[in-house]
């Protein structure tokens, strides 16, 4: 059986705006996917109520995680009240105990949202403490044992939020999948219309397909790209690996 990835971002889309292509890519090397939002989503909607909001984007986070092939996590938290917490770093932890994943895949620790930015402390800090017996985790799980390779997605927008820019490690080449991260982007038909309304984005998938594209240019040997940086590897492996650039030939 292939490696175990373990996709970690925050609301849902967010995984798909930044991380879709090279999960395909994973995919076809035989991996085993599984794919989590901390956040439910219920604050992204001029439409619907909260609870509305947290079952339409629930409902279009698990039909975008099923044509992945993805086992998909529920969230454990609220928009917006993603916070450096214990409890959500044990609530995390369980989750990452349950999966014990081979690659663990964050969003940048650099970002222009700090629910984002926490997404990515809260997901270091609970794969960090995957061995440590004595720490609880909600619910309960035995610790788990073996080596994690841990990467950072590249910003929404490839900035931080002072607009300096990011600069990955090494490039994905998605062009051969670029089709199926657009048409996975596009089950989140709620998302389109608040982020045209909120954030003045006037295409929803042309906005992602730039940023690839973006990308795609930075690699200097493809059209469409995603960028990653790996995470020192120090309290999670004994040595330097680097499964995801030996996987796709990167």
């Amino acid at each position: 059986m292939g490696k175990k990835v373990f996709a970690l971002h925050c609301h849902p889309d967010d995984i798909e705006f930044m991380m879709a292509g090279t999960l395909f890519r994973l995919k076809e090397a035989g991996c085993e996917l599984h794919y989590m939002n901390l956040a439910n989503g219920c604050y992204g909607s001029a439409e619907y109520s909260k609870e509305e909001a947290i079952t339409v984007r629930k409902k279009e986070a698990e039909n975008a995680a099923a044509f992945l092939g993805a086992e998909f996590h529920e969230s454990i938290v609220d928009d917006l009240t993603v916070f450096y917490t214990p409890e959500l770093i044990q609530k995390t932890l369980s989750v990452i105990r349950e999966v014990n994943p081979d690659i663990l895949l964050l969003p940048s620790p650099d970002e222009y949202m700090e629910d984002h930015m926490n997404t990515c402390r809260i997901g270091v800090t609970a794969a960090f403490c995957r061995g440590m017996p004595n720490y609880p985790s909600i619910p309960d799980r035995p610790a788990v044992t073996g080596e994690m390779a841990v990467y950072h997605a590249m910003p929404y927008g490839l900035t931080d939020g002072m607009r300096r820019r990011i600069e990955p490690d090494f490039c994905v080449d998605i062009e051969g999948v670029m089709d199926n991260k657009v048409k996975m982007l596009g089950f989140h038909k709620s998302q389109k219309e608040w982020l045209d309304k909120s954030q003045g984005i006037n295409s929803y998938l042309k906005t992602m397909e730039d940023m690839s594209a973006e990308m795609g240019q930075n690699s200097e040997c493809c059209r469409y790209a995603e960028g990653w940086r790996r995470h020192s590897h120090l309290g999670f492996s004994s040595r330097e690996i680097t499964p995801l650039e030996d996987m796709l030939n990167v």
